[in-house]
Parts: structure tokens; C-alpha cells; sequence
């Protein structure tokens, strides 16, 4: 059967006119080349060219071979083209950092200027799990700060951010220079309804520790800020997502430990990283988090 690999050859002889030629233009020695031919030759049953002739005679096989060439690589190379950069009249987007939504709206329509073709499908929800949801095909990129082991996706860094204890100016930890995990084992600390390990500050803080405060569901993120200003609890949020609340003097916020630094990815199926929308989105999103106070662009 003759191979993609044998067209080329064919087509490169006719370009160059000679089999040294034709080596040297596929970076090939001349010996090689000539067994090429001998091999499909046998293979085929009959001859491609006329050997000696100058220039370069094809036999009626030879011929019809180079016409097939001809026509097949130039559709293959369009079809290659085309799987790199596949059509995409929508994106479908999810975000596992919950109090980042404020950040991503304005990113969000940043990118629909630049690409107002695509729409954006966002999907929210406290409850809800995307990266599983991405392996499926259901989505096409999760912001997350969890990287999963052997998942199938590829994770493009967006930025640093830090997460940091938020209490109201009179909690008696406002006035404490360091926090350690055992700070937290009486107080009520007011999360998003999710589980415990998609929590930074259980995972990396408290969890390592063995330290477990009373937990208290919130649903968004306005209503906790409210709350934890109101002394009904305590909360750990990025630093930037309460930086207009805390200079009005509503809540303090405090460095968890030595800082408890998260970074945010945009998760994508591996090998869809490279899609125009995608990549334009997450150059989008990067670039626009560069506006951010209290982050670090990874």
C-alpha cells in the first residue's frame, strides 16, 4: 500500500529533477532515497520513473501518482489546519473560585469585544463541580486553583492571589499579629456550600493542623462580607475581592500563617489549549487580572 510519505518523495523528484535533488530537499542520502523507490516499486508491481533519464521521466503510474499527490496533500494540510484551529461559535465557561466572579465579569466582556462571534455560556452555581464536568466535554475551560492528577486537562497559570482571614474591626483577631490554625477552633466560619477540600483554608490551613471551627453555609459573597461585618462569623477571601469593603472600615482582613497563596488556572482538555477562542480567552483573562490589587501575575 503506498504511504503519505511516498507522494511527497514523488512530488519532490519533480521539483528537483534528480534523485540527489530530491535527497537533499527531504534530508535524506541518496542510498535511502533509491531504496525508497526500490520498495514501493516491488511493492506496487511496476515502475514510478525511468531511471538515468534527464530530465526526470515519470512512467503513466508514476504520473497518475503525482496527480493523486496532487490533490490529496494539499486536503490533508487543509484538514490538519483546520483541526489546530477548529470553528467555535461558542465558549463554555465555569469558575471553582466562587468570589472571583466580580474579577471575571469585566474580563468576560473584555473578551466579547474582541471576539463578538462567540458567545459565552456561563455556567455558576456554589454546588456545582465543573472540572468533571470538563474531562466530559460538557464545558470548555474551568477556572480553578486544584490541579487533578492524571485528569486529561492542561492548566495555563493565570495569576497569584492571597487568601486572608476577613473579621470585623472589633473581633478580638483583628488585633492579633499572627494567625496560627488554633486561632480558628472556636470561632464560626462562614463558607460557600461546597466541600470541605475545594476550600483553601480547610485544605491548606486548617485541615494540616487538625483544626476544625464551626462551619456556616453562605450562599454569596455580598451576604458574607455582610455577615462577617455584622460579628455573625468569620471568612477567608481573596485579598482583592474585599479591598473596597476593608478601606471603609467594615472588615479587617489578616494573613493566614506565613500567607496563604493560591493560584488560579484556566483548565482546558489537553491539547485544546492552543484553539484561537480558548487561547484569546485566557490571554484575555490574563491580562486583565494584571489590573487587580493584591495579585501577581504567574
Amino acid at each position: 500500500m503506498i504511504e503519505l510519505k511516498h507522494l511527497r518523495t514523488l512530488q519532490a523528484l519533480r521539483q528537483s529533477g534528480s534523485l540527489a535533488g530530491a535527497a537533499t530537499q527531504l534530508h535524506l542520502t541518496q542510498s535511502a532515497l533509491s531504496h525508497q523507490f526500490n520498495e514501493i516499486e516491488q511493492r506496487l508491481g511496476y515502475r514510478l520513473f525511468v531511471r538515468k533519464s534527464q530530465p526526470i521521466q515519470f512512467t503513466a503510474q508514476g504520473d497518475i501518482l503525482l496527480n493523486l499527490a496532487d490533490r490529496i496533500l494539499p486536503q490533508i494540510q487543509q484538514a490538519l489546519q483546520s483541526c489546530d484551529e477548529p470553528p467555535k461559535d461558542k465558549l463554555r465557561l465555569a469558575i471553582e473560585c466562587h468570589s472571583c466572579i466580580q474579577w471575571l465579569t469585566p474580563a468576560l466582556n473584555a473578551f466579547r469585544l474582541e471576539w463578538p462571534e462567540i458567545a459565552i455560556d456561563f455556567k455558576a452555581g456554589v454546588t456545582f463541580d465543573p472540572q468533571p464536568a470538563l474531562q466530559q466535554g460538557e464545558l470548555d475551560l474551568v477556572m480553578t486553583s486544584d490541579i487533578l492528577p492524571r485528569s486529561g486537562l492542561h492548566y495555563s497559570s493565570l495569576f497569584d492571589f492571597e487568601v486572608r482571614l476577613v473579621v470585623a474591626p472589633e473581633h478580638p483577631l483583628a488585633k492579633k499579629e499572627v494567625l496560627e490554625p488554633q486561632d480558628l477552633a472556636n470561632e464560626t466560619l462562614l463558607i460557600y456550600p461546597v466541600q470541605r477540600q475545594r476550600l483553601d483554608i480547610w485544605k491548606h490551613f486548617l485541615q494540616p493542623a487538625g483544626v476544625t471551627p464551626a462551619l456556616k453555609n453562605v450562599d454569596n459573597t455580598m451576604l458574607l462580607i455582610q455577615m462577617v461585618s455584622a460579628q455573625m462569623g468569620i471568612a477567608a477571601l481573596p485579598h482583592w475581592v474585599v479591598e473596597g469593603v476593608e478601606k471603609q472600615g467594615l472588615v479587617v482582613t489578616k494573613t493566614l500563617g506565613d500567607g496563604l497563596w493560591r493560584r488560579l488556572y484556566a483548565a482546558v482538555r489537553d491539547g485544546e489549549q492552543n484553539q484561537l477562542a480558548i487561547d484569546a480567552f485566557i490571554d484575555v483573562a490574563r491580562n486583565h487580572a494584571g489590573s487587580l490589587p493584591f495579585v501577581k501575575l504567574a
